[in-house]
């Protein structure tokens, strides 16, 4: 639970601190990356997903397809480990899909 801690220090809302908690699950990215990394790729992958989201998103392969792109593409820029990037997406992705039904009414 540090690492939540520490995020909620840095003025993370909860949508970053989720996709924070997402990433730091493998320890390799933290000692990659180091934390202020992590804090703006969580920030950056909260920005990209929210304005590509729509409304039925999870229930569509295409775009779920293209939003794994698009994560794919932030963690290869912040230099995310390559042997834990595939998990990473998808642990991003399943935090997207518990956050759809509020992104989508906002």
């Amino acid at each position: 639970m540090r690492t939540r801690c520490a995020a909620r220090r840095s003025a993370f809302t909860d949508e970053e601190i989720a996709f924070y908690d997402a990433l730091v699950v493998n320890n390799n990215a933290v000692e990659a990356l180091g934390d202020e990394n992590l804090k703006e790729l969580a920030r950056e992958i909260v920005r990209t997903l929210r304005g590509s989201v729509t409304v039925d998103w999870t229930d569509r392969e295409n775009v779920k397809a293209q939003l794994r792109v698009k994560v794919k593409r932030i963690l290869r820029q912040h230099g995310y480990p390559v042997e834990r990037r595939d998990e990473a997406v998808l642990k991003v992705l399943e935090q997207a899909e518990a956050l759809a039904a509020e992104w989508a009414t906002a």
